[in-house]
């Protein structure tokens, strides 16, 4: 499951704006297809040009997301449960659900096999893709009001970055989950959920102007 609707604000028409070459989206689908993972790739989206270029990459779009599923507000999860029962309805019943984010231009077809590996040897409710951060975070620094420097945990002033430990987060490229996780609106990020580490240089968020940048000129050098 892609989804990708159509109301981008900070980079309009984000989710199929050409990217090295190809709308973004293409990126995400082409990874599902050499991935061999998937029995149906499928798109979320309620936007018709989304859908027209996403069919046009090897895509299915079998419906159009509702609009009460399309705002600004709507997490993941309902959006994927939402898919899973329209497929449901529809003859087509999935033991194992990826959602893919439509602006993943670095995702590779192997992580994603990682990814199912990952959720069935270790029997968990969600797998996804997480990267560590460049900097501990436990030496994090916020600029106050008054305009002065100060500390999130002044107790880690004189800590070592060698005897800190290693922080990771959401690289926001997929999230591998068992259907009953999804329909049941299990959170993903709990202990439910097992890792499938990528390397720093391949996670990039794209939600500003300076992000899109920074991506393409990554991606044109790996």
């Amino acid at each position: 499951m892609i989804p990708a609707r159509g109301g981008s604000k900070r980079i309009p028409r984000k989710n199929i704006k050409v990217f090295c070459g190809l709308p973004m989206i293409a990126w995400s689908i082409r990874a599902a297809i050499q991935s061999q993972c998937f029995d149906r790739i499928i798109v979320s989206t309620d936007d018709a040009e989304i859908a027209q270029i996403a069919k046009a990459h090897g895509a299915e779009v079998p419906f159009i997301r509702p609009e009460n599923l399309a705002d600004d507000y709507t997490s993941t999860i309902p959006v994927i449960a939402h898919a899973i029962d329209w497929q449901s309805k529809n003859g087509f019943s999935a033991t194992e659900v990826c959602c893919i984010y439509a602006t993943a231009p670095f995702i590779q077809a192997n992580d994603l096999r990682r990814g199912l590996e990952t959720l069935r040897s270790l029997d968990v409710s969600y797998a996804f893709a997480v990267t560590s951060y460049a900097y501990p975070i436990q030496r994090a620094l916020r600029i106050s009001a008054g305009q002065r420097i100060e500390m999130f945990h002044p107790d880690h002033l004189s800590s070592r970055s060698q005897d800190l430990e290693e922080a990771w987060h959401d690289a926001g490229q997929f999230y591998w989950g068992k259907t009953q996780a999804w329909t049941q609106n299990t959170p993903i990020f709990s202990e439910a959920s097992a890792p499938v580490p990528l390397p720093r240089f391949r996670v990039q968020d794209i939600d500003t102007p300076e992000d899109w940048e920074r991506a393409e000129m990554i991606f044109k050098i790996i």
